[in-house]
């Protein structure tokens, strides 16, 4: 019989390689391979799985939805887009707008695109960004991503495009001057590795942009929807944006992203400036209200904070000569390590039943849902201990 994995190499494109395992289906926290296995999910989707799997809530709104109205298009109005619009502005609690559309990298484009209209007036053209930042893979998206390697084979990008070290206050402040149409950090690198900056980094960013006119675009992607203990990261750290862009937890497994424009930022686009077909489909906002609903019933931002503190100093407590650190906040957490050893690191955790990621050579993340609890960290961390002596032997 043909493998899954035969199957995915004679038909799909070769740009993820081969993936090691083959999911069939996953409750809560817990997922099952084809063959049976099953795996505890610290990776969450990357961040997306926010409820977990076959949450009743996210079923329900789902099978709701899509029996009554699975689309419109952007001709037509629908309840659960405006629900979902209103929703968000509520929960920053300031004068905003919103777009919709189906993924992060989406969602920053049309961040750049707002940029572009505000800077059209007085020539700014530039863009200030981080090294090691991640923005998504669509090309203008990809020009203000950190990470040569990703950038290089795809050049000439859109630009200009500065990038500054990450965390460093007096590059940002040195970098950011008249030509700045604006500014996208990201509260804590996440495909850097979950990486937070020095105290007070997004607070200059926003006084650096204040002084010059720019906007400020902060990413929150990963960081956004309870994924540190917060609705939104900026917010907790008392720093107002001009932008923000949101997707993964947003829509708990469904494709979502959605761009906020702030004050006058949301006011920037005319009709026709910019649009999306599927772009805040009725399912997906379906979806993302009941996400939004089960956070604040079932206070899983309160969860995130406690079980993101235990899970920290059960990460902290591992024995282990290939741990270097711990770093992160709420349930988004990066293992460091002592060398390039994530890639087995994974790979031994993952043959002991625990599904993690190895976001960079030599830090392992972990995104788990929402919904985690102790008793699960209690559960995972002997195995992850476990794949840490494998990879050591």
């Amino acid at each position: 019989m043909t493998s899954m994995g035969e199957r995915w190499d004679a038909v799909m494109m070769r740009n993820y390689g081969t993936p090691p395992v083959a999911l069939d289906h996953g409750q809560g926290v817990e997922v099952w391979d084809v063959d049976g296995n099953r795996y505890l999910d610290f990776v969450g989707g990357i961040a997306v799985s926010s409820l977990g799997h076959g949450h009743p809530a996210i079923v329900r709104a789902v099978t709701a939805q899509v029996a009554a109205l699975a689309h419109t298009s952007n001709l037509y109005m629908h309840s659960s887009g405006v629900a979902l619009a209103e929703r968000l502005v509520d929960l920053l609690a300031v004068p905003a707008r919103v777009f919709f559309a189906n993924s992060g990298a989406e969602a920053n484009e049309c961040a750049l695109k707002l940029a572009r209209l505000h800077g059209r007036g007085t020539g700014r053209t530039e863009i200030v960004s981080c090294h090691n930042s991640f923005h998504g893979r669509t090309m203008g998206a990809l020009s203000v991503t950190g990470n040569a390697a990703k950038r290089e084979p795809f050049a000439p990008l859109p630009g200009p495009v500065t990038f500054v070290d990450y965390g460093d206050l007096a590059a940002l402040r040195a970098a950011v001057g008249e030509q700045t149409a604006a500014v996208i950090v990201e509260p804590t690198l996440g495909e850097g590795g979950v990486v937070p900056p020095p105290a007070g980094f997004l607070a200059a960013a926003r006084a650096a942009c204040d002084a010059s006119g720019a906007l400020l675009i902060v990413d929150e992607v990963q960081s956004g929807i309870g994924r540190t203990g917060h609705w939104f990261a900026s917010q907790a750290e008392g720093v107002r944006p001009d932008i923000i862009t949101l997707a993964k937890g947003l829509g708990g497994g469904l494709p979502i992203g959605a761009c906020i424009g702030i004050g006058t930022a949301g006011e920037l686009f005319a009709p026709g400036d910019h649009g999306s077909t599927f772009g805040g489909n009725p399912v997906a906002c379906a979806a993302a209200l009941a996400v939004l609903a089960t956070i604040a019933d079932d206070h899983l931002l309160d969860n995130v904070k406690r079980v993101g503190e235990h899970l920290s100093h059960q990460l902290d407590a591992l024995d282990s000569p290939l741990v270097a650190g711990v770093r992160g906040s709420g349930l988004w957490r990066a293992l460091a390590l002592s060398g390039t050893h994530a890639q087995a690191v994974e790979a031994a955790a993952r043959s002991r039943g625990l599904l993690v990621n190895a976001v960079k050579p030599d830090a392992i993340r972990l995104a788990p849902p929402l919904i985690l609890t102790e008793a699960d960290v209690d559960e995972a961390m002997p195995l992850l201990s476990a794949a840490l002596g494998d990879v050591d032997a």
